[in-house]
């Protein structure tokens, strides 16, 4: 049985994650990082591509289920006329291997349980060779090996019959029998797998250590907590870096080709990242983005990447694999992501806002960092006015962004306010006038008077939920007429039933130039939420705010899209940039807007705890 993206749930050790359904399978997970080649991959076609079933034998979803408070631990329930089970779900934080933790909690009755486990290496295309070893089996295929260790005896049918592993018991009130799965490369001997309940304990304790160090205590609590774990969950604990999602091709419409690999780290998320791990008090989870941030951008400027793997490769070469049908059939299945080597002007701006962030948060860094700024705005001077393919990666033809040349702005602007106000040394005269060049030219050529909006390109009648971020960079203070108009039209023209499409995939000029369509947008409206509290309307924000918080599972999980029509979940899941949206969003609608914040554009700042002066971060060089 096919279920809907919202039926999963995330475990994860900041290396890699699972995704366990509402019927206790594991039907996607990637050893030993989030974009290594998947074992289980059912979710892109079924069972035979890998997964790991563990309920009871009756089969059937779930009657409820949770996360420990403060933890990514998944407790799973099945009441039943035999009795109630638990299942519980966990990944430990890493050690030297990665391990997935299952324990099977009897709570009443006497329940009849059945596993079945299905290991397919290289996204669900190879059958591993399995052996017992002991107590324990081992699965090998290639470069990788899974050890299974279990109170349980398990059957194993052979290669002949896919290599199923099996094990059906029973469980009483008391019963606790575990199950551990380990990977760990072929070449190597393998390692005693963890002790279950330790590990239970040790996440556990982690898992809340961590999430006590948030500041944020606002009416939306849960929610932004759930959020920012979720945002832990995507870290890849190595380098810093956070993957936009743990999936790959989950599709934008059913049925169709918008799918996309997400497992790797854009550097458009940078401000937005950064202001919400700032503005919640996670000052070292900030500074570890930044240093990877730091790094990957670092070298040629020209040679910029929109994206990076998660250890900051460059090489995310695109192609599909045949073997898998896609999810409800979404065809193709693609394994790396083509718009790694598209020209996207903004990135260039956001990654200079986001370091500004990081100087005005107080943020030491690296004496150099300064001076690979430099290096990037002289690249953005003399390309700033080039036709790109814009923030959401279209594969049309290049235009003439609007929203890019206002990133493009940004990055100016935040140099020379560094010079200005933090004292840092650079051509502030030369920075003003190329400022002032793109903000002239945006609002001669990206702003249709007639209907008082700015538009999605020069030339075009279309509009850009990304307009919305105009008041939110200083582009234009809050109170001026052109953005409220485009807050306005875009709320007109892009909503499904309140909710924001990012442009119409169905336009005459077939912007993207891709087949089909695709739901909302989550984390557009949540810069609608942003842009209607930057107005004044701040009501009908938090009515918006408080609407979007119901979309979110039963988990509080959040993934790409949604589609108002089913009331499903699409795209790839849990989505990064849709729980930022969802922080940021909390943090801006905590502040008070004044008749200053209006008036200078700046009431999408968020409140930093404690940070450094100006002049001693100016003094860091940063």
């Amino acid at each position: 049985m096919t279920l809907r993206i919202e039926d999963y749930g995330i475990v994860g050790d900041l290396h890699s994650a699972a995704l366990i359904g509402r019927d206790g399978s594991v039907d996607w997970m990637c050893m030993p990082r989030f974009d290594s080649p998947a074992c289980f991959a059912a979710l892109l076609g079924d069972d035979q591509h890998g997964s790991w079933r563990l309920g009871p034998t009756a089969g059937g979803l779930c009657t409820s289920r949770r996360y420990r408070e403060g933890t990514l631990i998944l407790e799973t329930e099945w009441e039943l006329p035999e009795g109630k089970v638990r299942l519980i779900d966990l990944m430990p934080p890493r050690g030297n291997h990665a391990d997935l933790v299952r324990i099977v909690e009897g709570i009443s009755g006497a329940v009849p349980m059945t596993t079945e486990l299905r290991l397919r290496f290289d996204y669900g295309n190879v059958v591993p060779w399995v052996t017992e070893e002991g107590a324990a089996l081992r699965a090998v295929a290639g470069p990788d090996s899974v050890r299974i260790d279990t109170g349980v005896e398990m059957t194993h049918d052979g290669v002949a019959d896919g290599s199923v592993l099996r094990a059906h018991f029973t469980v009483r009130p008391g019963d606790r029998v575990p199950f551990v799965l380990t990977h760990h490369a072929s070449h190597l001997p393998m390692k005693e797998s963890v002790e279950p309940e330790a590990a239970l304990r040790d996440t556990e304790e982690f898992w809340r250590s961590w999430i006590a160090h948030s500041t944020y205590t606002g009416p939306w609590a849960e929610a932004v907590h759930r959020s920012l774990i979720t945002l832990k969950a995507l870290t890849y604990a190595p380098t810093g870096a956070i993957a936009a999602a743990a999936t790959t091709s989950l599709p934008e419409e059913l049925g169709g080709a918008r799918n996309w690999d997400y497992r790797y780290c854009w550097l458009r998320d940078a401000a937005f990242t950064l202001q919400a791990l700032v503005g919640t008090g996670f000052i070292d989870e900030a500074r570890e983005w930044r240093a990877w941030l730091l790094r990957a951008v670092a070298g040629d400027p020209a040679d910029l990447q929109i994206m990076y793997g998660l250890d900051g490769r460059r090489r995310l070469p695109e192609y599909t694999i045949d073997w898998l049908p896609g999810y409800e059939g979404s065809s193709p299945v693609r394994i790396g992501n083509g718009a790694v080597g598209q020209l996207q002007l903004d990135v260039w701006g956001e990654t200079l806002d986001g370091l500004h962030l990081a100087r005005e948060a107080g943020l030491e860094t690296d004496p150099e960092a300064w001076r690979l700024q430099l290096a990037l705005l002289n690249y953005l001077e003399e390309h700033w006015d080039k036709l790109d393919n814009g923030l959401w990666e279209v594969r049309g033809p290049r235009r003439a962004f609007v929203h890019s040349r206002v990133m493009a702005w940004a990055g100016f602007d935040r140099a020379v306010r560094a010079v200005e106000e933090l004292g840092l040394v650079g051509p502030v005269e030369r920075w003003r006038t190329v400022r002032d060049r793109i903000h002239d030219e945006v609002c001669t050529y990206g702003f249709d008077p007639e209907r008082n909006t700015f538009t999605q390109f020069y030339g075009s009648e279309g509009l850009d939920a990304a307009l919305l971020l105009i008041g939110q960079v200083g582009f234009l203070p809050w109170d001026d007429p052109r953005v409220i108009g485009t807050v306005d039209a875009v709320q007109r023209e892009l909503s499904q039933d309140g909710l924001l499409l990012r442009y119409h995939t169905h336009a005459d000029d077939r912007v993207d130039g891709l087949p089909g369509s695709e739901a909302t947008f989550l984390v557009c409206s949540f810069w609608l939420v942003d842009a209607l509290h930057g107005i004044g309307r701040r009501d009908e924000a938090v009515a918006l705010f408080e609407r979007l918080l119901t979309l979110r599972n039963d988990l509080g999980l959040l993934s790409e899209e949604y589609d108002v029509h089913t009331g499903r979940h699409l795209g790839n899941t849990p989505q990064a940039f849709s729980h930022l949206g969802l922080v940021n969003s909390a943090l801006r609608l905590g502040r008070e807007v004044t008749p200053r914040d209006v008036e200078s554009g700046v009431t999408d700042e968020v409140a930093v705890p404690s940070p450094a002066s100006a002049a001693s971060a100016a003094k860091e060089n940063v």
